[in-house]
C-alpha cells in the first residue's frame, strides 16, 4: 500500500439473529476472502491479509491495511495523427485544436504518443482515487452479494434478503467509521455482547481492538477457531473427569462451536443399563439428536457419561445436568424399546416384509431386488472364489433391517443394525459382518468392505443398483444424482482397485443383467452399454484426485478399461514410464504412426510380407518388433506393465532410423501397403498396454 495514501485496519462486522450452524463457518470464510477481493478490486488494497470472525449472532471480518482513498487512476486519450496535427508552417491545424478543446486543455498541453503504427497527439490526465470511504460500502455489499447462500429471507417490511435478518452493523477503518447502510442498516461502532452474559452493547473503539472488546465486555469469543479450541479442552478434561476419553467428531465439534458464543461445557450420565442397547444407537442419540459429545473407556467401550456444551455458564449447573440427563434417558429409552422390540424377531422373518418395500416403481420391491442380489452375489463368490453360501445367505438378509424400529428411528444405523440382530439371532459372524460392510464405501474417502464376503455383497448391490436405474431411465443428468449413482460407481471402481480384484465390469453387468431379465426387466443392449460407459466414466474423476495426469489417464482409456485392476496397472506403469529417457521419441514416433495410419484411404494388410522388405531399417523394425512382441508377452499375461514398457523403449532407436532412412509411401502400392501393415502391428504392439500417442511430451530424463 503506497504510503501516500496512507493506510489502516477495516473492521466489518455484520450482526445478525441466529446464523444457519452448518453455514456458518464457510459463511465466515466466503465472507472474508470475497470482502478482501472486492477492495482490492476498488483500488483500496493489494491481496490484503484477512481475520474471519464468525459466531451464532455475527460475520466480521478484519482487513490489514486499507487505503484511505482508492489509487490514483491514468486516463490517455489518442487524438489525430501527428502529420495532420500541425501544417507545414508548424501551426496547429483544426484537427488539433478541436481535440485540445475535447479534452479541456491547451494545444500546447498535449503530448506525442508514438506506437508502431506512427506517431499521434495525446492527452494524458491523472484521475484522483475516490476516498475510502465512497468506496467500503460498495466493497462489503458486493462481497455479501455474492456470499454462498443456499436460500435467502426478507424480514419487516423491507425487500432486503440475506440468510438471517440484520440489526446491526459496524465498519471501522482504524479508528474512524465508515459511514454506509447495508441492507437497510447503517453503519457505526456499536456492537451487541452475549444474549445473557454481557454487554447488550459493545463500544468498539478500533478495528485492532475488535475481538478483545468483545471478550471483555460482550463475553463472546468472535474468534470460530478459538472457540472450537476452548470447546475441545473444556471436553477432554470433562472425559477424563467421567474416566475415559471424550470422542470429539470434527463435524460435531464444529457444529457446537456454531452453537454457542461464549462455550461451557458439562458433565451428565445415564442409566448403566442403556449400555446394553447397541453402543452406535447410544452414540447417534447423543451427537446426532443431543449434539452431545460421548467417552468411551482404554478399550473404546462406551461409558454411561456424556458432555453437552452451553453458551451460558450456569448459576445452578447441578440443575443444568439434571435436565440433559432427563432428555438423554427419554431418548435412550426409545432406542431400548426399539432394541428390545426388534430383537424379538428374527432378521430372516423380516425379510418377508421387504415385499411391502418399494425398490423403484418400474423394477419391483426391496424383496425383488434382494433375490436379484443373492443371484449375482452368487456368480461374483464364484468368480471370486469366496464362500458362496455366507455371501448368499447375508444377500438374503442385508436389507431386512430397514424395516426395523430401530433403523426407522436411526436411519444411519442401516446395516450396522442389520449386524447386531444377525448376531443376536446367531448368524455366523462372517454373514453379521457383511450385512454391515456391504454399505461401504458410504461417502467419498470411506472405509471399504474388509471382509471378502462384504466386498462381494457391496459390488454386488451397487451393481444392481445401477444397472436397474439405467434400465428404468434414471441416469444422472447435469449435476442431478439422486440415486447416488457416481458415488455407487466410484465404490465399485474402489473396491475392484484397492482390494485387487480383477473382474470385468462389463461381465459384471452382464450377470447384473441376467438377473434382471429373470425377473421381467430385461436389460437391453443399450441399458448395458450405457451403465458400463457411466462407471467407466468416473476413472477421470477418481484418478484425477490422485495426482494422476488426464492424458495418461486417456493413453489408457483408448487401450480398454472394462477391468478397474487392470486399468490401475495400466496407468500407474504409464506414469511412471512418461519420465522414460526414450519415452518423448517413442511417444513422437507413435504420433506419427497413428496419423499416417488415419490418413491412410487403402486397405491395410493385416500381415507383413517379408519378402517386401528390402530397406535395412525396415528389416531392422520388423526383427525387432517380433523380438520385443515375444518379450513383453509374459510380461502383460503377469500384468507387469512397467518391464512390458521397458521392453517396448528399446525399439526406439530402430524406429527412429525407419522413419529417418524409409519412405513409408512408396510410389509402389505392395511396398506401400506391407509398409503400413508393419506400421500398424507396431501400433498394436503399443496398445497392448496404452494409446502413448495421447501423452503430451514432458522433459525427458532418465528412466
Amino acid at each position: 500500500m503506497s504510503g501516500k495514501r496512507g493506510g489502516a485496519e477495516l473492521l466489518v462486522e455484520l450482526g445478525t439473529e441466529e446464523l444457519p450452524p452448518a453455514a456458518l463457518r464457510p459463511l465466515g470464510e466466503a465472507f472474508a476472502k470475497l470482502l478482501a477481493e472486492a477492495l482490492t478490486d476498488a483500488g483500496l488494497a493489494d491481496q490484503p491479509e484477512t481475520t474471519g470472525f464468525a459466531s451464532p449472532r455475527r460475520l466480521a471480518v478484519r482487513v490489514g491495511q486499507v487505503a484511505r482513498k482508492g489509487a490514483d487512476q491514468t486516463r490517455e486519450r489518442r487524438g489525430p495523427a501527428l502529420a495532420a496535427a500541425y501544417d507545414d508552417s508548424g501551426q496547429a491545424t483544426a484537427a488539433a485544436a478541436g481535440f485540445a478543446r475535447s479534452c479541456g486543455v491547451e494545444v500546447s498541453e498535449l503530448t506525442t504518443l508514438s506506437t508502431d503504427r506512427g506517431e499521434w497527439l495525446a492527452h494524458r490526465a491523472v484521475i484522483p482515487g475516490a476516498p475510502a470511504k465512497a468506496l467500503i460500502g460498495s466493497c462489503i455489499q458486493q462481497a455479501l452479494d455474492k456470499l454462498p447462500v443456499p436460500k435467502r429471507m426478507r424480514w419487516g417490511n423491507g425487500t432486503e434478503e440475506f440468510v438471517r435478518p440484520v440489526h446491526w452493523l459496524v465498519v471501522l477503518h482504524g479508528r474512524q467509521v465508515v459511514p454506509c447502510t447495508v441492507f437497510g442498516i447503517a453503519s457505526g461502532r456499536m456492537s451487541r455482547g452475549h444474549r445473557f452474559m454481557g454487554q447488550q452493547a459493545v463500544h468498539i473503539a478500533s478495528a485492532s481492538d475488535y475481538e478483545h472488546t468483545l471478550k471483555d465486555e460482550g463475553a463472546v469469543i468472535a474468534d470460530f477457531a478459538e472457540r472450537a479450541a476452548m470447546i475441545a479442552q473444556q471436553v477432554t478434561r470433562l472425559g477424563k473427569k467421567a474416566g475415559g476419553r471424550a470422542v470429539i467428531d470434527r463435524a460435531l465439534l464444529e457444529t457446537v462451536a456454531a452453537l454457542v458464543e461464549k462455550p461451557h461445557a458439562l458433565l451428565g450420565r445415564f442409566d448403566p443399563a442403556f449400555l446394553k442397547v447397541p453402543q452406535e444407537a447410544l452414540v447417534s442419540s447423543m451427537r446426532d439428536h443431543q449434539k452431545y459429545f460421548h467417552v468411551v473407556d482404554a478399550k473404546g467401550a462406551l461409558l454411561p457419561a456424556f458432555i453437552t456444551v452451553s453458551n451460558i455458564r450456569s448459576s445452578t449447573p447441578a440443575r443444568v445436568r439434571a435436565g440433559n440427563e432427563r432428555v438423554l434417558n427419554a431418548r435412550l429409552a426409545d432406542a431400548k424399546f426399539f432394541w428390545e422390540t426388534d430383537a424379538g424377531q428374527p432378521l430372516a422373518t423380516r425379510a418377508d416384509e421387504l415385499k411391502n418395500v418399494l425398490f423403484h416403481h418400474a423394477l419391483g420391491s426391496l424383496a425383488d431386488k434382494t433375490q436379484r442380489v443373492e443371484t449375482l452375489s452368487s456368480r461374483i463368490a464364484q468368480a471370486v472364489a469366496a464362500p458362496e453360501p455366507v455371501c448368499i445367505r447375508a444377500a438374503g438378509l442385508c436389507k431386512a433391517d430397514l424395516v426395523t424400529g430401530m433403523v426407522g428411528e436411526f436411519p444411519d444405523l442401516q446395516g450396522i443394525m442389520g449386524r447386531y440382530l444377525a448376531k443376536h439371532d446367531g448368524e455366523p459372524a462372517a454373514v453379521a459382518r457383511a450385512i454391515e460392510e456391504h454399505y461401504l464405501p458410504r461417502h467419498a474417502g470411506d472405509t471399504l468392505p474388509r471382509s471378502v464376503a462384504g466386498q462381494v455383497l457391496a459390488l454386488a448391490d451397487r451393481l444392481d443398483t445401477l444397472l436397474g436405474l439405467f434400465i428404468a431411465a434414471e441416469e444422472p443428468t447435469g449435476e442431478k444424482d439422486p440415486y447416488g449413482l457416481r458415488r455407487a460407481a466410484l465404490g465399485v471402481i474402489r473396491i475392484l482397485v484397492e482390494k485387487k480384484i480383477d473382474l470385468d465390469i462389463a461381465t459384471l453387468i452382464g450377470d447384473a443383467a441376467d438377473g434382471y431379465a429373470a425377473a421381467g426387466h430385461p436389460a437391453g443392449g443399450h441399458a448395458k452399454s450405457q451403465c458400463l460407459t457411466f462407471i467407466l466414466e468416473r476413472y477421470r474423476a477418481f484418478y484425477a484426485t490422485l495426482g494422476f495426469a488426464q492424458d495418461e489417464i486417456s493413453a489408457v482409456l483408448e487401450a480398454g478399461a472394462s477391468r478397474p485392476l487392470d486399468f490401475d496397472r495400466r496407468l500407474k506403469a504409464i506414469s511412471r514410464f512418461r519420465h522414460h529417457r526414450d519415452a518423448p521419441s517413442l511417444t513422437a514416433a507413435n504420433k506419427r504412426i497413428r496419423n499416417i495410419l488415419r490418413k491412410s484411404e487403402e486397405a491395410i494388410p493385416a500381415q507383413v510380407n517379408p519378402q517386401l522388405l528390402t530397406e535395412a531399417a525396415e528389416i531392422a523394425v520388423s526383427q525387432s518388433m517380433l523380438e520385443t512382441a515375444g518379450a513383453i508377452a509374459p510380461a502383460i499375461a503377469r500384468a507387469d506393465y512397467a518391464a512390458a514398457l521397458r521392453a517396448l523403449a528399446g525399439l526406439r532407436p530402430v524406429v527412429d532410423s525407419f522413419f529417418d532412412e524409409v519412405m513409408v509411401m512408396s510410389p509402389d502400392p505392395a511396398v506401400r501397403a506391407n509398409r503400413l501393415a508393419l506400421l500398424g502391428q507396431l501400433n498394436q504392439l503399443f496398445l497392448g498396454i496404452a494409446d502413448i500417442s495421447l501423452l503430451q511430451t514432458p522433459e525427458s530424463d532418465d528412466a
